[in-house]
């Protein structure tokens, strides 16, 4: 943290991070509990933030669910225009 102080554009990194992190603990509620483990924050792009799911289940639930999910986020003061959803990549073990 102390690092990332130091330097601008860390900071704004780091920044963006924790607004990332606050955007999906704010919408845990309307996310289903047996997908909420599935459902990870992602980058913030200007009005565009990404959510990384780990299956193609919880993406097909979520993306019913975006509507509510940018109404709620407005609500709070953040200006989302759109949620982008991402699978996961697979992990791989060699």
């Amino acid at each position: 943290m102390q690092a990332a102080q130091g330097s601008d554009k860390l900071a704004h990194l780091s920044k963006l991070v924790m607004e990332s992190s606050a955007r999906l603990a704010s919408i845990q509620t309307l996310i289903p509990a047996a997908l909420r483990s599935s459902v990870h924050a992602g980058p913030i792009d200007g009005p565009v933030w990404c959510l990384i799911l780990d299956n193609a289940a919880a993406m097909t639930k979520i993306r019913q669910l975006l509507p509510a999910l940018q109404a709620h986020l407005r609500t709070k003061g953040w200006e989302v225009e759109t949620i982008r959803l991402k699978l996961r990549a697979p992990r791989t073990t060699n």
